[in-house]
Order: structure tokens, then sequence, then C-alpha cells
């Protein structure tokens, strides 16, 4: 219900920028071009965490950005929702890696049930859709597998260090029930709003990873399809290659990134 409010409102109601507060406009030019305006780069959080997939970010977290991410998670301005799938749509297109066939699967890093709650929508889920529906309408075979679940509970990342977010979330996620046949045959690209210090995206990259060639202790079922650890990375049924020529696995995109990663281009 609160969703439904929240999306109906944002039609009837006077409106303000999501990015500048600027009256009148959902989001002013100025704040579309610092989120659509340039190309998606590569970007590489400092430490980068062992396990990280090639992530390619749509514009820097900081200013209007920032204030439209926001807006739309946690203050439930779900009319930024398309836009926000523009720009991930961006930078999934540049995640993908080229040459292969099959579907682009998005797959969104899942929030908690308690956040989801608490927001009264899954945010990621809503970029991921809109960011799969401006795909197909470009010309590309684009569709959301939501297959990613949190088995067990995790702490608030907020005031984590890089090391303990990775703690936080080790072995948190699995694919759940037949998700692992979803993935089968297609391009799997994670998707997030945010990469802060990668921690999330490695753990749902290792998820992925064990639902392709589980292992003793790894839960997941197996990708029919998808070459265990040491195949040919240009067989891969899902994704790109790890980086460090690591097995194969999905790459990752997200709308933003914290403006130091855009920085660092080591190869």
């Amino acid at each position: 219900m609160r969703g439904w409010w929240q999306e109906f409102s944002g039609l009837v109601l006077p409106t303000a920028c999501g990015g500048c507060g600027r009256p009148r406009t959902a989001l002013c030019e100025r704040c579309r071009v610092a989120l659509l305006g340039a190309p998606a780069r590569r970007v590489r959080p400092a430490p980068e965490p062992a396990g990280l997939p090639a992530v390619y970010a749509a514009a820097p977290y900081e200013d209007a950005v920032r204030a439209v991410l926001l807006g739309h998670k946690e203050r439930g301005a779900l009319g930024l929702a398309g836009v926000l799938g523009q720009a991930l749509a961006g930078a999934v297109r540049a995640a993908a890696a080229p040459g292969r066939q099959g579907p682009l699967l998005l797959v969104p890093v899942p929030s908690s049930r308690r956040a989801v709650r608490a927001r009264g929508h899954d945010a990621a889920r809503r970029m991921a859709l809109a960011a799969a529906g401006e795909l197909r309408r470009t010309g590309t075979d684009a569709r959301v597998a939501a297959v990613l679940r949190q088995r067990r509970a995790v702490a608030d990342q907020a005031g984590l260090s890089a090391p303990q977010r990775l703690a936080n979330l080790s072995g948190a996620l699995v694919v759940a029930g037949a998700g692992a046949r979803l993935l089968a045959g297609g391009r799997v690209v994670l998707v997030d709003d945010l990469m802060t210090t990668g921690a999330s995206l490695v753990e749902a990259a290792r998820a992925i990873r064990c639902a392709a060639t589980p292992t003793d202790g790894c839960p997941g079922q197996g990708i029919p399809g998808f070459p265990p650890t040491g195949a040919s990375p240009h067989r891969a049924g899902v994704g790109a290659v790890l980086r460090d020529g690591a097995s194969p696995g999905p790459s990752a995109a997200v709308v933003a990134a914290t403006p130091e990663s855009f920085g660092i281009n080591r190869n």
C-alpha cells in the first residue's frame, strides 16, 4: 500500500527536482546530465577485495547523483526509478561481455527483508526492472532474474570498515530454488544502486559461482552448461571473466560508485 500511494502521489502532487530541489520538475536538466551525461566506466574500490567482478558505474556518488539515489531508495521518490534505470542500463551495456550469446540477465543484489519493509519497496529490483525495460527498448534482450536471497541475517553495514563488511556478508547470499536454471545460457550482470567497498558485489558473485560449480560448504545448485573453475572463459555461459584470470563469473553494474573508485585504473 505504501509503495502504491507513493507512486500515485508522485503523479498528482507538485514535484521538485530529485537532485537539487528545483521546483516543478522531477529531475532538472543539470542533474540529469550529472547522472546520464558521461559513458559508464570501470570502477575499483581501494583496497580492491578479492573476488570482486568487473564493475561499471554510470556516475560518481556525489552531489545531485547522491541526492537522487537517496531520494529514490530512502525517501520513496519512486518516480525517479525510470531515470535511474536509464543510468543503470548504460552501466549494464558497458559491463556485458561482448561477443557472447544469450540474453542479459540482470541479477539485483538483494536488500534485507527488514530494509525492504522499512522503505516500502525494493530499490535495487525496481531499478533493475527499469533498466531491463530500457535495454529492451533499444534492441537488447534483457531480463531481470531476482534469484539471490539472504540465507542468514546480516548487521547494518553503516559504520563498518571494508574488512568488517566483507566478514558481515560472507556466506550470506544464495541462489534460491530453481534460480540456477534461470541463469543457464544467459550473460549474468549483477546490479545494484551503489558500490562503496565492493563487499556486497563480492558476496553476490560468490553465490553465483557457487550455483555454477557447487563444492562442499558452498550452497547452491549447478547451472547446466556453466564451465567449472579453470575452464575457458570464452565458453562461459554467464557473464565476464573475474579479474586476475580467476574462474568465470558475472560482471557487475551500478548506478554510482565513490568518486575515488573512478580514478583507479589498475590493469
